[in-house]
């Protein structure tokens, strides 16, 4: 059969994570259940952040944008994979297939530079305490997120256009809940050797590049560490990175394990659960990673949910 121009092309089948209708109802409050969790904890980061004046600094300006990030990751895969399982349906429309891959990549990519980001914020803080204020001014933080905003889109963008000029057969069956970019390239009836250069090149150079940046700036906060002649000391400045080298830990091991068991097993299934990792889980957990181990964002949530009072301003002049 000839293939058809992918302009004819109306949609695609996402098969999910199981075809077994019996699952269908748990995985249902599954997801749900975790993507409200997801939102609302990522949500509840954003607002004690703004709300609270003793937290705009650098450090909770990235981490503010890492809520927002988390936020569009997971509304990008998760509700559709819902309505979906509701609606007892497995199409998804072509336009929208490629709009969910742009969106799902724009935020991958952005979610990598935020980490990197932050640990610059660490380092500059460890190292170079006495110029922090000048080497993280809010004008360059601003510039920093603006830049990596705006290359995660032209990324995003341009893969999108490299996939437009594929074909593709008729009744594409994409073995994922999502639109994932591999899956989708290699569902082509054309050659994909273009789309397979690019997408490595950028994988080394937006992933990988950015990994480089943290691991050199935690190797700089390790030298600095070392030199501080107190184990309390060590200790407590270790304990600020403690957080972030927890969601970087998470966010890296899972989608580096994703490719791997795609390159190693090929077996479809076990890639698919993989990736609910790192789509799914990982921005549920960043909210909590955060808040149970910062005094500061703990202390903001009660204020911002009403369970602690205000202190006079006596009383924090004592505690100053």
């Amino acid at each position: 059969m000839e293939p058809r121009n992918n302009t004819q092309v109306s949609e695609f089948l996402l098969l999910g994570l199981s075809e077994d209708p019996e699952l269908q109802p748990l995985l249902y409050g599954l997801f749900l259940s975790t993507y409200l969790t997801t939102v609302l904890g990522n949500l509840l980061i954003l607002l004690a952040i703004v709300s609270d004046p003793h937290l705009h600094t650098p450090m909770y300006f990235f981490l503010s944008n890492l809520s927002f990030v988390d936020i569009g990751f997971t509304s990008t895969s998760v509700p559709r994979m819902l309505v979906n399982i509701q609606t007892h349906s497995k199409a998804i429309s072509y336009p929208g297939c490629i709009a969910q891959m742009c969106f799902l990549l724009f935020f991958a990519v952005l979610d990598d530079f935020i980490l990197a980001a932050m640990a610059y914020d660490r380092l500059v803080a460890i190292c170079h305490p006495l110029r922090y204020r000048a080497m993280t001014c809010p004008r360059r933080c601003v510039l920093m997120v603006l830049v990596s905003s705006v290359t995660s889109a032209l990324h995003a963008v341009g893969q999108g256009f490299m996939v437009l000029r594929l074909t593709f057969c008729a009744d594409v069956e994409i073995p994922h809940f999502i639109c994932e970019l591999n899956q989708v390239v290699h569902r082509a009836c054309s050659d994909t050797l273009l789309n397979d250069v690019v997408i490595y090149f950028a994988a080394v150079l937006l992933a990988l590049g950015p990994l480089a940046g943290i691991l050199y700036s935690y190797s700089k906060i390790v030298s600095s560490l070392r030199a501080i002649s107190s184990a309390q000391g060590r200790c407590k400045a270790f304990s600020t990175c403690a957080s972030h080298l927890s969601v970087v830990s998470l966010f890296y091991c899972t989608g580096i394990g994703v490719y791997l068991s795609s390159a190693v097993t090929h077996n479809s299934h076990s890639m698919v659960t993989a990736s609910v990792m790192y789509t799914v889980v990982t921005p549920m957990l960043n909210p909590f990673i955060y808040s149970l181990r910062n005094k500061d964002i703990k202390r903001a949530l009660k204020r911002l949910l009403g369970s602690e009072r205000r202190k006079p301003l006596a009383e924090l002049r004592l505690d100053k």
